[in-house]
């Protein structure tokens, strides 16, 4: 399969970071989501029923991010690529987040994963 949903620049924000102030502060956090998806249901049919409703993916992935308060980012990016997976028709997802200024001279550091449906 070679057909993709792109989710670009989500920026929000949530306490995530191990030191004491990280652990206060809301931080920003920049999510980048690629989906795995056949589309040519919603393609042939242009009806949203058979399509993968990103904007649902979405708003579920903001609400846990800002509701979180995990220590790593590496702990978020499982948790998010969880919330991508919950629709069975998203064979695969990568998902990648940084942490803008988390590092000095760098413009931000992240981890990016690629999780998919269990065999």
């Amino acid at each position: 399969m070679a057909d993709y949903i792109e989710i670009k620049d989500l920026l929000v924000r949530t306490i995530i970071g191990i030191n004491p102030d990280e652990r206060v502060n809301r931080q920003d956090v920049l999510i980048n989501l690629k989906f795995e998806v056949d589309i040519r249901p919603a393609g042939q049919s242009d009806d949203i029923e058979d399509a993968v409703n990103y904007r649902t993916i979405c708003k579920k992935i903001i609400a846990l991010v800002e509701e979180s308060k995990y220590r790593l980012v590496e702990k978020l990016a499982e948790e998010v690529a969880g919330c991508c997976l919950e629709d069975q028709r998203v064979q695969t997802a990568w998902v990648s987040i940084e942490k803008p200024g988390a590092l000095r001279f760098a413009r931000s550091v992240g981890v990016t994963i690629k999780r998919s449906q269990p065999e």
